[in-house]
Formats: C-alpha cells, structure tokens, sequence
C-alpha cells in the first residue's frame, strides 16, 4: 500500500513538473514571436456589415430598460427596488441598489447616443458602398 502511494505521489509529480515545464517554453515561444503588423484601413466595410445587427442589440437594450415593473432588467424594477428597500429601513441595501440605478439610467443616456453614432454610420455606409472603397 505504501508502495501505491509513493508511485502516485511521483507521477503526480512529474505531471506537475512537465506542465510547468510546458508553461514556461510556451511563454517563451510568446515572446519570440513577431509582432503583428498594424491595421491598414479603418474596418469600415465590416463595421457596414454589423450595423443591423448592433442597431438590433441597442434596440433590445433600450426597450429592456424602457420597460415597466415586471420586466427583468429595467429601470423602473430596479427603481421599485430601492423604494421597497428604503421602505423597509435597508438603507445599505437601498444604497447600493441606487448606485446600480444610476448607472443604469446613464446606459440608458449611453445607448441612445450610440443609436443617434450609428444611424450616421448607417447614412454613411449606404452612400460609400458600403464602405469596400474606404477600406
């Protein structure tokens, strides 16, 4: 029994040696490698590309955060959150909970800036081909 333990005591070991061994060789590997080079255009044709898309996701956002009560994630449930904790008398609950609103309700200032930025990159892509000449 002694025998069994020693044997895996030493493979576990040596496990542990190689992959030390492993980390360090590949970290050096890292290092000696080249830099890559850096970027040639702006991206605009692949930002042209996900345009719907992102307008689809700060849509989703803003009316998540634009909702009542009931739905997860708003403004207004997390507001109710903080009057029933300051109601009940949980002031280091209603506090953090106020933090986590207002900065909720600045995302919401956020958003609705980056969908006004992204309508003009909508106007610019359709009179640039889509941006494939900027690129």
């Amino acid at each position: 029994m002694y025998g069994r333990r020693r044997t895996r005591t030493l493979l576990a070991g040596l496990a542990v040696t190689a992959v030390l061994a492993g980390g360090t060789a590949g970290t050096a590997a890292a290092a000696d490698s080249t830099p890559k080079p850096a970027p040639t255009g702006d991206g605009a044709h692949g930002l042209c590309k996900r345009v719907p898309k992102i307008d689809r996701r700060i849509e989703r956002a803003l009316k998540r955060l634009d909702a009542g009560a009931g739905t997860r994630g708003s403004v207004a449930r997390l507001q109710q959150r903080v009057d029933n904790a300051k109601k009940a008398g949980h002031t280091e609950i209603a506090t953090y909970l106020q933090n986590r609103l207002d900065f909720r309700t600045s995302l919401v200032t956020n958003l609705e800036q980056r969908q006004k930025d992204l309508a003009a990159v909508k106007t610019w892509c359709q009179k640039n081909d889509d941006g494939k000449a900027a690129s």
